[in-house]
């Protein structure tokens, strides 16, 4: 499926999540010197999302980008404004809850692996997965966001 390139303005999205990932990471999720980072985070071979939302509530997706459109088999009008939790099964969804409370504890957690369910049902593992909190500028907790290279699907 292709993605194309939301009409929406990417940059504020784009730059919460590299500079969360940078700092509580302490590394780039993409070259810190790219001439584009808007155009490489959305085009990058890893699935990238970030939900927006105060902690213990349930995010609302804000960013995705292409590969991660392709992964869900969603289009972007499809994704964003959504519920994060629509992005697993019902039974997965306690799993999914206690990560994300742990990650909002502790500010990321790395190698996380579970499943979740595409737009169009179809149930995949995600392998090794990065999760991290969003502060905004003020330091202000926003949201959480996720990237992972590897899933299989069930």
């Amino acid at each position: 499926m292709s993605a194309p390139r939301p009409s929406t303005d990417l940059a504020a999205p784009t730059r919460l999540i590299l500079a969360n990932h940078r700092r509580l990471l302490g590394r780039d999720l993409i070259p810190g010197d790219a001439a584009d980072p808007v155009r490489d985070l959305f085009e990058a071979p890893f699935v990238m999302l970030s939900a927006l939302g105060p902690f213990g509530s349930d995010h609302i997706f804000n960013y995705a980008n292409r590969t991660a459109l392709v992964a869900f088999e969603t289009s972007w009008d499809d994704l964003i404004g959504r519920p994060s939790s629509e992005s697993a099964e019902p039974v997965h969804r306690e799993e999914r809850r206690r990560l994300l409370d742990e990650v909002g504890r502790h500010g990321f957690i790395e190698d996380y692996s579970g499943i979740r369910i595409s737009r169009k049902g179809r149930r995949f593992r995600i392998l090794r997965a990065t999760v991290f909190n969003l502060l905004d500028d003020t330091g202000t907790y926003a949201g959480q966001a996720a990237t992972f290279a590897d899933w299989e699907l069930l």
